[in-house]
């Protein structure tokens, strides 16, 4: 199927901008599904639910008889569920970032992992299991680049090339702090700090090292779909972007080309609700989505990569290569500091509003 990561956007962005309006009924189930066992997900909507539908949640009511309905909460709704005192779903589907802050107000249940009977803990990357959430996913923040203005492979490979303006002249495009973080990682291995030195982030650094490309940024994009179209559009000839957007693209036949150098590894987690109504049942849902073969189908219909290692062997090898958190991927790339940026995001934003306008 055509990839369209676009719809999960949503997940990715800083839990305070996505407090639009909450839902405005109870995630209620009434009949033979509640007799049978339910399980209420919260996910980004979309085609997601459409892949998620057909890999993972057809086939666990099968197994198990109980049913699954995934609603696309804010997590604005999620956080006033929990203030209240009146959860309404089970489990959590969304970037790690949000469920980091609702981690640390304590509204998250321990992932059971010893109740596993479909998937081994173990074969799950270290990276990617903690406490209260399990990473489902991995996406990448990566170098595009376009092959009619760069070609035969004469691109820049790595940030401190893609700052070298004067050697890779063109208009570039990097990402905004309303797209959920601007890229001050990549800042800073531009101005030589080692990928394993990056965190915790020098901001004032990162800043000085962003306005010296800012000249040739043509805009900071804030949204998935807007560097997609900048791209295509061929209104930049360089930027940083979503590994699935970009994908995308170029299996559309688009001139475009994508370097693994320094990439930013990211993740989609799960999380189950303190308190939630039908906890042992996230549990199973969990446990089900988390298995090797289940994760290599849903995986490569999203274009990102799987976090149980195993799945790695459903996959044909050329699909790997190209997977964020595959060998190439984590050999030439680096993880974000989640726990980093949920603790000094704020200051980030201030500082990012005073820059913006200089």
């Amino acid at each position: 199927m055509q990839n369209q990561n676009h719809l999960l956007v949503p997940s990715r962005r800083r839990f305070l901008t996505l407090s639009g309006a909450a839902l405005a009924a109870p995630f209620v189930i009434t009949g033979p599904a509640r007799a049978a066992g339910q399980v209420i997900v919260r996910t980004p909507g979309g085609a997601y639910d459409d892949i998620m539908r057909r890999h993972v949640y057809d086939p666990f009511t099968k197994e198990t008889g109980i049913a699954v309905t995934p609603v696309a909460a804010t997590v604005a709704k999620l956080l006033a569920m929990f203030k209240a005192n009146n959860v309404e779903l089970d489990v959590i589907d969304t970037g790690d970032g949000p469920l980091v802050t609702l981690e640390r107000m304590g509204a998250l249940a321990p992932i059971d992992y010893g109740s596993w009977k479909w998937t081994k803990p173990e074969d799950v990357g270290a990276e990617y299991r903690h406490e209260t959430r399990v990473a489902n996913f991995v996406y990448s923040t990566v170098l595009s680049y376009n092959k009619g203005t760069f070609p035969d492979g004469k691109y820049p490979k790595g940030w401190a090339e893609f700052w070298d303006a004067e050697k890779f002249p063109g208009p570039r495009m990097l990402a905004d702090m309303a797209s959920g973080q601007p890229d001050l990682e990549f800042a800073l291995i531009a101005d030589g700090v080692p990928r394993d030195k990056i965190y915790p982030i020098d901001i004032d650094r990162a800043f000085k090292s962003l306005s010296r490309i800012r000249p040739h940024i043509r805009k900071f994009w804030d949204t998935g779909a807007l560097s997609a179209q900048m791209l295509s559009d061929q209104e930049v000839v360089l930027g940083s972007i979503w590994n699935g957007r970009l994908q995308t693209l170029i299996d559309k036949g688009a001139p475009l080309g994508l370097d693994w150098t320094e990439n930013m590894i990211q993740v989609q987690a799960l999380s189950v609700f303190k308190g939630s109504p039908n906890a042992a049942n996230a549990q199973k849902l969990i446990d089900f989505m988390m298995q090797p073969e289940v994760q290599a189908k849903y995986s490569q219909d999203l274009q990102y990569g799987p976090t149980n290692q195993k799945a790695f062997d459903s996959i044909p090898a050329a699909h790997v290569e190209r997977m964020p958190g595959g060998p190439n991927s984590k050999q030439l790339g680096f993880m974000r500091d989640v726990g980093w940026w949920e603790s000094n995001r704020d200051k980030v934003n201030r500082t990012w509003s005073r820059w913006i306008l200089g």
